[in-house]
């Protein structure tokens, strides 16, 4: 073999995989536990949210005309690979802890979204703790759950409001980190054990919605 064959072997090993979206990429799909979110926030005057999932400039347009709301965007999924690429997931949970530096009780509203199912229970439990603190007695927090087997599939959604909020648009994007194991009902009420489910809503595409709040 040549120099130049060398050459080209070494590049096509070295290349990363080709991001390969699901099948059923960005689906359209309704919500039933967004509106009961927005919901308990309008009575508040410019409530404070925080976003965990990446900058969607038209959710942040959709929630500022819905409730006039401080929003801080706290991208997480960034956060999550960029710990998986240099080799600090043992730290990961420690950075979650000390991630959010809001004053307890001064949030009224979290969106979570599917972030806790990309996480270890241990790290789960740091960041669960850390949202219940940062959330005001009423406050509310959204998260979905997956209830599939996981497959390994490693990818992201980035979760876009559509249609007034009746559905949400779930947009693939890649991920150095894949689902981890999907957690029982009884887990997840476990991690918020500081919060109580106010709805819970199970969707077709095997997904399901927890709207908590917490106790006054």
């Amino acid at each position: 073999m040549g120099l130049l064959d060398r050459i080209s072997t070494r590049k096509i090993e070295s290349e990363p995989a080709v991001f390969q979206p699901p099948a059923d990429s960005d689906p359209l799909f309704p919500t039933k536990a967004l509106k009961k979110f927005l919901a308990t926030l309008t009575s508040r005057d410019a409530p404070v949210l925080i976003d965990l999932g990446p900058v969607v400039g038209s959710n942040i347009a959709y929630f500022g005309e819905q409730l006039g709301c401080k929003i801080f965007v706290t991208d997480l999924f960034a956060d999550l690979d960029r710990h998986m690429r240099d080799g600090m997931m043992e730290q990961f949970g420690e950075f979650v802890a000390k991630k959010f530096t809001q004053e307890a009780g001064s949030v009224d509203g979290v969106l979570c979204w599917d972030f806790i199912d990309y996480l270890d229970k241990p790290v789960a439990q740091k960041l669960a703790d850390q949202l219940t603190r940062v959330l005001r007695p009423e406050g509310a927090l959204l998260g979905f759950f997956g209830t599939a087997p996981q497959n390994g599939d490693a990818y992201y959604n980035k979760f876009i409001v559509s249609d007034e909020g009746v559905n949400l648009r779930a947009r693939a994007y890649p991920a150095l980190r894949g689902r981890q194991t999907s957690l029982l009902n009884r887990d997840i009420i476990k991690l918020f054990s500081g919060l109580r489910v106010s709805d819970s809503f199970l969707l077709k595409n095997n997904q399901r919605e927890i709207l908590f709040r917490k106790p006054a």
